[in-house]
């Protein structure tokens, strides 16, 4: 129990409060109740905690008053709110505020445990961590935002290959974050201090690339007057990130298969053989095996690169985590375009998480950096903004499978809140408890939303 996640939990009603901490102690966390935000604000001066659980209206401070004091002192605490008044403009104000979640009372036993699991989940990269006295987010250690089953298990693969020397080769459609990947094998490695350096394999021409990767001598070309050193020796007792590997020419491919195999290179114009220390991570969105069919890749280098493959699920079969994600991008790209307060509406996230997203996380940032810029004044986006900048993008399409109703705003959030609910049961398998927690909210809220889009019969 001594390794066990520690909640606080603050309800002015005691029965209540006690019976949240009994709850969590019978699944294994350690809990503590108080009655009150004062009295919260005074135990954590004494002891840290994991996680605050806490009720919005109490005497005294309130439940939202309590999440900002603590985000200003302890930020990388998760704060979940949970209140019988709950308002979407509350709601909108607690996520913006930067609660981890916001729960209804009556709450069951399973909702409330999945969105404390949750929770802790995306901070425990910083739980043995003390305290910081600066504003910052809970997010996990290797950048990615989300918590599909096809992420966490590309997780769970980055971890157990950064501590190795194995080549690896990260798999997936363009812009679903593969140089993040790339970044998190580098930064969860024994080679975190030294340099992490990247080639885009496809931005360069064969007759650089030699040069690029390698470097050359004074005098080794007609407008070589000093030395150059290449990508490799940059990276030297670190990682070489080799971007749109796929894109290499026969002949480009024939010299990077020697560094691979041999751990050796020259440089242009040199003659000496120089070691290469690098760690080799290599991606593409191409299939390998398909070119060395159509002999475009050479089968003996796709077997150096494909020691240890990570693929990563396109956005459109993890719809679940589009809200995540378009949280994550309003927090990092708000204040830079001086919105640092920028939330959506809930019918924005209807529309914005109904969408299949064909370019993937990159598009889906782009289109949030987008209406971070041009929506009105304020800090909240609605959905009449979202549909705006879609026709504006050319992306507001029914999309295939999915024919629209109507043309009315809300005919089309509505078609997007029913595209969005069909393909979580679809993924779920019909699990109705599966198909909550893909989309991220409870179960009563699911049945609630079934009901009104005419679904309850699937």
């Amino acid at each position: 129990m001594s390794d066990a996640a520690s909640v606080l939990v603050v309800d002015d009603d005691e029965a209540v409060g006690r019976v949240l901490a009994a709850l969590l102690v019978q699944d294994g966390l350690r809990a503590t109740w108080v009655g009150s935000a004062e009295g919260a604000l005074a135990t954590l001066e004494k002891k840290p905690y994991d996680l605050v659980l806490t009720d919005v209206r109490m005497p005294g401070f309130s439940g939202l008053e309590l999440l900002k004091m603590t985000r200003l002192k302890w930020p990388d605490m998760p704060v979940i709110l949970i209140t019988a008044h709950g308002t979407v403009p509350m709601a909108v104000e607690a996520m913006r505020e930067g609660a981890a979640d916001f729960m209804l009372k009556p709450f069951n036993r399973e909702d409330v445990l999945y969105v404390v699991m949750k929770a802790l989940k995306g901070s425990e990269g910083d739980r043995a961590a003390p305290p910081r006295p600066v504003r910052a987010r809970v997010e996990t250690t290797d950048g990615m935002v989300g918590t599909s089953a096809s992420l966490d298990e590309a997780r769970a693969l980055i971890r157990q290959a950064a501590p190795r020397m194995a080549t690896t080769l990260v798999l997936g459609e363009t812009g679903t974050g593969k140089e993040l990947v790339a970044r998190a094998l580098h930064s969860l490695s024994p080679r975190k201090d030294k340099p992490f350096v990247r080639i885009n394999c496809g931005a360069l021409p064969e007759q650089l690339f030699e040069s690029e990767l390698f470097g050359y001598e004074k005098g080794a070309h007609s407008t070589a007057d000093r030395r150059k050193p290449g990508r490799v020796e940059l990276a030297e007792g670190g990682t070489l990130f080799l971007d749109e590997v796929g894109e290499l020419s026969p002949a480009s491919q024939v010299k990077l298969l020697r560094l691979i195999q041999e751990k050796e290179y020259e440089s242009l114009g040199g003659t000496t053989t120089r070691k290469a220390d690098v760690r080799i991570v290599a991606a593409t969105h191409r299939s390998l095996p398909d070119m060395v069919k159509a002999n475009t890749f050479r089968e003996d280098l796709y077997y150096r690169l494909n020691v240890v493959p990570i693929s990563l699920p396109p956005l459109r079969d993890r719809p679940g985590d589009i809200e995540a994600l378009v949280r994550h991008f309003l927090s990092t790209l708000g204040p830079p375009n001086g919105r640092p307060k920028a939330a959506v509406t809930p019918g924005a996230m209807a529309l914005l998480a109904g969408r299949k997203w064909e370019g993937n996380v990159r598009e889906l940032q782009n289109f949030i950096e987008r209406l971070v810029v041009l929506a009105p004044p304020g800090d909240l986006i609605d959905d009449a903004t979202v549909k705006r900048e879609l026709d504006r993008a050319g992306l507001d399409k029914p999309e295939s499978g999915a024919p629209a109703s109507g043309d009315s705003l809300p005919e089309r959030r509505k078609d997007a809140e029913r595209q969005a609910v069909e393909e979580a049961l679809k993924n779920a398998r019909g699990n109705r408890s599966v198909a909550a927690r893909i989309l991220g909210v409870s179960r009563r809220t699911l049945y609630n939303k079934l009901e009104s889009l005419g679904l309850t019969e699937v």
